[in-house]
């Protein structure tokens, strides 16, 4: 299969008019914790290993994530969530701070935990993975404050990126006030899907779910080409969405548009080391090159080389312009 391509000139140009664009972003914020350190011996109390802790760090996830990765790649982004009154809220508040992104609209909610997904990582490898969360619907007073700060930002971003992690935040009651008024507004939206509140995704400029998502959506089990095309087709047909990209992992991606056209992107060949946070960086990527002119296929392949990086290291870790540029020079330079 020929690789669709991008020159390295269009990219610069894209990546030029990344510091002139603002992005909305609502959805679940997270605190991605990572404890650190050495396996050498099991337990005597259960098997599994015993890892001696060296180190420890802590990560904006989830939305906060898609935020740093656009913060990263030099855009305004104007943050809309909600955390808990606790210690890890506090950090999110303070982190969204340090990286300059607008939080007028982050909102506390002291019934409810802050997410907290924490990592035991040992010889670069994941060991095990602890999740402190609530996924309770946000109460309708929360809902209307959020939507509210939604109407007052729009017409000042280029594009709305929202990412529903299914942690109680993105609602079906946000979700059908929130998106006519985008539309209305003429502002193109990105969203990262979750199956409880599919049939609500609509109407929206690109729907980016991952393959096991979009099985689950479709009942199809992605098996071959055949089965791809018919969950795909059948998702743009459900929702009506102008553009669908479905991320497989090693396999790279597909996007499908409404007017039929299906491109196969295939992944930008390197050593995998952890793929936390690479949807994130994909969509960060996508809608950035998308407000700055980009056609979707090269917004999709110009996030594909974004996802490349970040895969190569162990974590949740943004990507830079500069990254993504030597991304392209090494994959020109094998080819």
């Amino acid at each position: 299969m020929s690789r669709p391509t991008i020159s390295i000139h269009r990219v610069k140009r894209l990546l030029d008019q990344f510091g002139t664009k603002r992005i909305l972003v609502i959805g679940d914020l997270m605190l991605d914790e990572f404890i650190w350190g050495r396996a050498s011996r099991i337990s005597p109390e259960a098997p599994v290993p015993v890892v001696e802790i060296e180190r420890e760090s802590t990560h904006l996830g989830g939305a906060g994530n898609v935020v740093h990765n656009l913060r990263s790649l030099e855009a305004d982004v104007v943050v809309l969530g909600v955390v808990g009154r606790d210690r890890a809220g506090d950090r999110i508040s303070e982190t969204l701070s340090e990286l300059g992104a607008e939080t007028s609209g982050l909102l506390v909610d002291p019934s409810r935990p802050t997410t907290v997904k924490t990592r035991i990582i040992a010889h670069n490898q994941q060991v095990v993975r602890a999740d402190r969360e609530s996924r309770r619907p946000l109460s309708p007073p929360l809902t209307e404050q959020l939507i509210a700060r939604f109407t007052e930002r729009l017409d000042e971003c280029d594009g709305v990126v929202i990412s529903d992690y299914d942690k109680g935040v993105i609602t079906p009651q946000l979700l059908q006030r929130i998106l006519p008024l985008a539309e209305a507004a003429g502002k193109p939206v990105f969203l990262d899907p979750k199956l409880r509140n599919f049939k609500h995704y609509s109407p929206v400029t690109l729907l980016k779910p991952n393959q096991r998502e979009a099985e689950q959506i479709t009942h199809i089990e992605i098996a071959d080409e055949a089965s791809l095309l018919e969950a795909g087709r059948t998702i743009l047909q459900w929702l009506q969405c102008q553009h669908l990209l479905i991320t497989r992992g090693e396999l790279g991606m597909t996007l499908f548009s409404g007017d039929g056209q299906v491109t196969h992107i295939p992944t930008v060949t390197r050593e995998v080391y952890d793929v936390t946070g690479a949807g994130d960086t994909t969509m960060a990527a996508l809608a950035l090159a998308f407000v700055s002119g980009a056609p979707p296929l090269e917004a999709a392949i110009l996030a594909n080389y974004a996802a490349s990086v970040v895969i190569g290291k162990v974590g949740t870790v943004p990507v830079t312009p500069q990254d993504i540029l030597t991304a392209i020079r090494l994959t020109d330079a094998e080819s």
